[in-house]
């Protein structure tokens, strides 16, 4: 086979924290005697994207050194870019049961062993550092911010092993013909021949906007992957099956097929601006990905980052240590006048005419069974958010 042209894994190498099957069985029989942590549904997507080598060159939840360059570096202890700390909080009651150099066994929440992990550090949880840092406020309004004030006051540091990634109950949509871990999506596009490949991070449904920035990339890169975030997100957000059959739709009918593919990515939401900006790059970067668009206010959440910021940071960074590019695009709309989509950059700015809708609007017009203005949002994907909308509107 020849040698791929694909951009490196972030650090040089795609990390493979998965147990392989013929060892599985000691493992778990090992687990057995071992003291137990129950994951939370983000720590349990983050173990998952540690696994598969989609937070590359992570092999474990960080420890005290690389918690603390992190937060206040976004570097790891070594110097390598990493912008969020990717931990294991724990309570006191089960931090009193662990032991460094010991082992400890990973559970979902339903009760399945989902790993081993070597405990290398147990240290107190730094929230005055952390939350500042990685998310610029200390606002409890924000979820970011309220999910790491809820988290132990301890953190478990070490390399994992993971044996599965599904839980037993099996009661969350895993959309499994899509999920490819890293190594899969570099494989196809060495199969297509992609070499430079721009990746497009979303959790909520594609609209005419997206879909610009989609295509302006297609036109300078081989191929386009489609990569929702079907982790652990903030309440309101659109249900993850219901943002899939939305994608599913735009490119059945607005995309070239051979020129697009769409896969998930199974990590948690932040909701931290400029610095999961970053994150979701180096995440692409490791799928295979050589450009990824940021566009408005990137993984924001509310007013707490500026529209740009998110693109701002990778300023920061030179590119031998972040090689992905970062495709940074301003904020786009249709416009009456020149009867398409439009930037700041590429049509001058008319009062009136371009179609601005906020979310809470075209959430009320999908309520009520009423498609949003064709230039807004392509026909197809509004009735699949209309059947959503209707049926979530209804009395039970």
């Amino acid at each position: 086979m020849s040698e791929s042209k694909l951009i490196p894994p972030h650090g040089g190498k795609l990390v493979d924290r998965m147990v392989p099957e013929a060892d599985a069985q000691k493992l778990k029989d090992a687990a057995a005697s071992m003291p137990s942590i129950t994951m939370s549904a983000k720590q349990v997507c983050d173990l998952e994207m540690i696994g598969i080598g989609a937070f590359s060159p992570l092999e474990g939840f960080v420890g005290p050194d690389d918690f603390t360059s992190i937060c206040t570096n976004m570097r790891l202890s070594n110097g390598t870019p990493w912008p969020i700390p990717i931990t294991l909080a724990v309570d006191d009651a089960t931090k009193d049961a662990l032991a460094e150099g010991k082992q400890a066994a990973l559970h979902h929440p339903d009760g399945t062993l989902m790993a081993v992990i070597d405990v290398t550090s147990i240290y107190a949880h730094d929230k005055k550092l952390e939350i500042p840092n990685v998310f610029g406020t200390e606002d409890e309004a924000h979820p970011g911010v309220k999910a790491v004030v809820d988290e132990g006051d301890w953190l478990v540091g070490g390399p994992v092993h993971v044996i599965t990634t599904e839980a037993d109950s099996g009661d969350a949509e895993r959309f499994e013909s899509h999920r490819l871990p890293p190594a899969k999506t570099r494989e196809a596009f060495d199969k297509l021949g992609w070499s430079r490949v721009a990746a497009f991070q979303t959790r909520n449904p594609i609209h005419r906007a997206h879909e610009y920035l989609c295509k302006c990339a297609q036109e300078i890169c081989d191929g386009l992957l489609v990569h929702p975030l079907v982790g652990e997100t903030k309440p309101g957000d659109i249900p993850a099956d219901v943002r899939m059959k939305c994608y599913e739709t735009i490119i059945e009918h607005y995309f070239v097929d051979e020129r697009t593919m769409l896969s998930v990515m199974p990590a948690a939401m932040r909701y931290a601006g400029p610095r999961e900006a970053i994150l979701h790059a180096l995440i692409r970067q490791n799928y295979g990905a050589s450009h990824f668009i940021v566009g408005r206010d990137h993984a924001g959440v509310g007013d707490y980052y500026g529209t740009y910021d998110a693109q701002l940071i990778f300023d920061q960074f030179t590119r031998d240590e972040i090689m992905v590019e970062p495709l940074k695009f301003e904020h786009a709309a249709w416009s009456n006048r020149a009867q398409g989509m439009v930037s700041a950059k590429t049509f001058p700015k008319i009062q009136g005419d371009q179609i601005f809708l906020s979310g809470t609007k075209v959430r009320e017009m999908l309520a009520r069974g009423e498609r949003p203005p064709g230039e807004f949002s392509r026909p197809e994907v509004a009735d699949v958010l209309i059947e959503w909308a209707v049926n979530a509107a209804a009395p039970a």
